[in-house]
């Protein structure tokens, strides 16, 4: 069914129009979408895709010793080609999708580092630029589209806005786990987004505050759970790691993201704040 019979479908809600009109027009979206329904296995999987992330950025940047700027000009390429290919296909494939999500954390890893590191702005500094794109992101996005819930990713302008504003959120994450766990070491940084998901988790059982905004806030806080977990298992025992090898964890962490997208069911649906505005 075209684009135009969704919106004709919303419109007809938002005119007031009747449950069947909305249930209808909620199951051509999800047909049309092409992100996997927000359920325990998306976030477990998101968990497990940012911690790849950083155990593969970190082995190709440091490992291999390609270094940060070299190491984002390699994993940008397949990145892209992944990113054009989700955006042509015309429904949602689970591996693809969570390939591109991989492309965005392993980029997004040595794109912070680099900003952090080569550029010698600092954790302060990479972090409060990276927000900044973030918020610029979803501000453009929302004047553009008319929201950023990830019901509405069924049209290509929408995908690539979800899509810039991932990559975006993942190399912010990134910036945000390493400069947290400054201060915490990377067992208190797993520790500490660990608290602020169960904190959102609380806020949507048991608030109304806006479902969009909670889904943004977890999606961003996976990230630097993820490098905080990343660095934990694969830094040096003499700063707080537990010295696994990066080329192991990167694998064992791979194969179990495999095990997990092909174990929790995965189908295009809904975000659990369809009813909102947005």
């Amino acid at each position: 069914m075209s684009e135009g019979v969704v919106r004709g479908f919303w419109m007809r809600e938002a005119a007031g129009g009747t449950a069947e009109s909305y249930s209808v027009g909620e199951t051509v979206n999800a047909a049309l979408s092409k992100v996997p329904e927000v359920t325990l296995g998306f976030w477990i999987i998101k968990i497990l895709a940012t911690t790849l992330g950083e155990t593969g950025g970190d082995m190709l940047s440091m490992s291999l010793n390609l270094g940060y700027a070299l190491s984002t000009v390699i994993l940008f390429v397949p990145f892209l080609v992944l990113v054009v290919a989700q955006v042509k296909a015309k429904r949602f494939h689970a591996f693809l999708y969570w390939g591109v999500i991989v492309g965005t954390t392993l980029a997004g890893t040595t794109m912070a580092d680099f900003a952090d590191r080569s550029l010698g702005i600092g954790y302060p500094g990479g972090t409060s630029i990276l927000f900044a794109l973030v918020i610029a992101s979803l501000v453009v996005w929302r004047i553009s589209v008319g929201t950023v819930s990830v019901n509405n990713i069924t049209t290509p302008k929408a995908e690539i806005f979800y899509w810039m504003t991932i990559l975006f959120s993942n190399t912010l994450g990134t910036a945000l786990g390493d400069w947290t766990s400054e201060g915490t070491g990377f067992a208190g940084g797993v520790g500490l987004f660990f608290a602020l998901l169960a904190v959102i988790a609380l806020l949507y059982f048991f608030t109304k505050i806006s479902r969009t905004v909670l889904f943004w806030s977890a999606f961003i806080l996976t990230r630097p759970l993820g490098a905080s977990l990343g660095d934990l298992l694969t830094k040096a025992r003499a700063d707080g790691g537990l010295n696994l090898s990066r080329y192991v964890a990167t694998g064992v962490i791979a194969l179990l993201m495999i095990v997990c997208i092909l174990v929790f069911p995965q189908k295009a649906g809904e975000h659990p704040g369809h009813g909102e505005s947005a």
